[in-house]
């Protein structure tokens, strides 16, 4: 990775060729560095994940946090794929771990401004993190303190600091409704203040800069989000002042601050953007301007920024045609520095692909963007094999982003698209409104409505248009499938969360009462039952005929548990008779895959030799032939993938 200076160190990851994980380095800093340190300075390696890992079948790191002073390293591990983390303790001038072992932690730490004094999360047996722990180093864990327990069973927690790290954040929020309490950092056994208690439907986030809070929030009727100040010593609502006022065709998604520049984090017309604001003095005022982008279908975001006093804003950068890029750029003179761009191996040349954004049309009129990546020589064939990848769910946008693994489907002829459907976040709140609780029939309508408009316009036909999504994307895949299951040549449905009315019913299993407010409750409401029931994947499934199918699972998923996915599988096979359903479980792993980067991409080459069999493709740019799966029950004409 680019180093990223923070303090007296530059920090940076990098990967040895045949070893699955990362390594965890730094160097210590010296004036007049420039964008990184100077090669000669001695490498520390602060983890190895590959040393921790050992024979682990899985293996993932969760904190990596190291105190004020830059002295001891938090990290914590997860061996199982279940989310459950072991949090320990290294000393860095002798990469011993000292003897403090704290078990079943969950995401989520900050340290205390005297550095010895550490936050942590605790989850309860379903899942939901809702208990926050203070740690002394060097003292018992059984003497650890409990700050704040979280009741209501709809809200999760998590903590951090501020960027310039003075203030301790406790973020209590549901899906639809946030909670902030803060604590001065050097005072880090006293007691948090809330800033704004909970009001239904009201959601903010904050950070520090000079003696105020500055608030993103979609109180008082901003539905795609405003930016507010308030004084550090009473931030309460009624102190709210506006900085940024909202804007009907603009999300604001985020914030960051320096000394002297606030940057905004957008998204218009479903792409995301960068805003910088020049700031004076103690206003908040100031001309801003939008980073220009080479690219008219790209996504850019903020990078690693932990120095408040820089002038330089460190951010990322991508397209679908555009390795990821990482940038340096000075806001005051507007000069931008490339410090990395993803290697791509195999002489890869950007001129040899296009990307562009569509729009197709749903049932109600509603205008879907479709962004699509292809060869530049692959021009429009009916007879061409296609990949269609959504989501839709939780406001989760999925950007044009760059695949390298991708581009073995885009030489062997495929046009690779996503479908920014509605219950994602591409097009600003109202989007994701439309798309879940009683109008979650969108997200599987307008999918659909941009499978057709591939078709239509000639791009491929039903027969070699592939599906694919994971979790609730799989739900999608799901839905999908069983509404028009002729539309589709093959699909690919990973962790899907398909056993939906039974999950939702059952408040005893990980995370359920957490997602009522995004799918409805239908322990409570007849109308949430039967609106939920109509398009359950499993309990949707016809005699089809389905086509072509791959799903995976994971042993120790605590998002969406195995028999799930094994459940549809066993009724898609009982349903229809020779039913092409192929099932894959991970034994060692959970709801995000195998832990591994190789292991990653052995699963990744696994749904692209499926995709290739069912469409029938064969050699680089061969396009559609017939396959090994013609003539089976899934085959006739017509015959009937980022996020979690």
């Amino acid at each position: 990775s680019v180093p990223v200076r923070k303090g007296a160190w530059w920090y940076y990851s990098r990967t040895e060729e045949g070893a699955q994980y990362p390594i965890h380095c730094r160097k210590a800093a010296a004036a007049g560095d420039g964008h990184g340190p100077d090669e000669e300075v001695a490498e520390q390696v602060m983890l190895d994940q590959n040393v921790e890992a050992g024979d682990a079948e899985f293996f993932a790191v969760g904190a990596f946090d190291t105190t004020p002073d830059a002295d001891v390293l938090a990290w914590s591990s997860d061996t199982d794929g279940d989310e459950i983390y072991t949090m320990r303790f290294r000393d860095l001038a002798t990469g011993a771990d000292l003897g403090d072992v704290i078990e079943g932690t969950y995401y989520g730490t900050a340290w205390g401004g005297d550095g010895t004094t550490f936050f942590y999360v605790r989850p309860d047996d379903s899942m939901r993190p809702y208990q926050l722990w203070r740690h002394r180093m060097g003292t018992p864990v059984d003497e650890d303190v409990l700050v704040y327990t979280e009741d209501d069973e709809r809200f999760f927690l998590g903590v951090g600091t501020t960027k310039d790290e003075r203030y301790l954040l406790l973020g209590v929020e549901s899906k639809v409704t946030s909670e902030v309490w803060v604590l001065d950092a050097s005072d880090a056994t006293g007691s948090f203040r809330v800033v704004e208690p909970r009001q239904q439907d009201v959601e903010y986030g904050l950070e520090h800069w000079n003696d105020r809070f500055l608030i993103v929030t979609n109180a008082d009727g901003a539905e795609n989000f405003k930016l507010v100040s308030a004084p550090v010593a009473s931030p309460g609502r009624s102190h709210w002042v506006d900085v940024v006022a909202p804007r009907p065709d603009v999300m604001l998604s985020g914030i960051d601050v320096f000394a002297r520049h606030l940057v905004l984090f957008e998204r218009a017309e479903g792409l995301r953007r960068i805003r910088v604001r020049a700031l004076e003095g103690d206003s908040l005022e100031g001309d801003d301007h939008v980073i220009d982008q080479p690219e008219e279908v790209s996504t850019s975001g903020g990078g690693a920024n932990p120095e408040f006093d820089s002038t330089v804003l460190r951010y990322g950068y991508t397209s679908m045609v555009t390795p990821s890029s990482v940038f340096d750029y000075d806001m005051d003179t507007r000069e931008r520095t490339l410090l990395k761009q993803q290697p791509v191996l195999g002489g890869y040349d950007p001129d040899h692909y296009v990307t562009e954004r569509l729009w197709a049309t749903a049932d109600d009129g509603t205008a879907v963007p479709i962004s699509v990546v292809r060869r530049i020589d692959r021009m429009r064939e009916i007879g061409s094999p296609a990949l269609l990848y959504g989501y839709g769910s939780y406001e989760a946008s999925m950007d044009p982003v760059f695949s390298s693994a991708r581009l073995s489907l885009l030489d062997r002829g495929f046009v690779f698209a996503i479908a920014h459907v509605r219950g994602g976040g591409e097009m600003g709140r109202r989007w994701y409104t439309e798309g879940k609780l009683l109008q979650k029939r969108n997200t599987f309508t307008d999918f659909i409505a941009c499978a057709q408009y591939l078709v239509e316009q000639g791009w491929t036909s039903p027969s070699n248009l592939a599906i694919r999504g994971g979790s609730a994307g799989g739900l999608l895949v799901g839905a999908v499938l069983n509404l028009a299951p002729a539309a589709f040549g093959a699909a690919v449905a990973e962790v899907p969360f398909v056993d939906v009315v039974e999950a939702i019913l059952d408040a005893s299993l990980p995370l359920t009462v957490l997602e009522w407010e995004e799918w409805g409750n239908p322990v409570e409401s007849a109308e949430v039952y039967a609106y939920m029931k109509g398009y359950d994947p499993y309990l949707n499934v016809s005699a089809g005929p389905y086509p072509p199918l791959l799903v995976t699972a994971g042993i120790n998923d605590p998002r969406v548990p195995y028999w799930q996915p094994a459940k549809w599988v066993a009724r898609l096979r009982a349903t229809v008779p020779g039913a092409r359903v192929l099932l894959k479980t991970e034994m060692g792993a959970g709801h995000m895959g195998p832990s591994g980067r190789y292991d990653a991409w052995r699963d990744e080459a696994l749904v692209y030799a499926f995709l290739l069999d069912a469409l029938g493709v064969t050699e680089p740019g061969a396009g559609a032939l017939p396959g090994p799966l013609a003539g089976g029950p899934f085959a006739g004409e017509p015959p009937g993938p980022f996020a979690s």
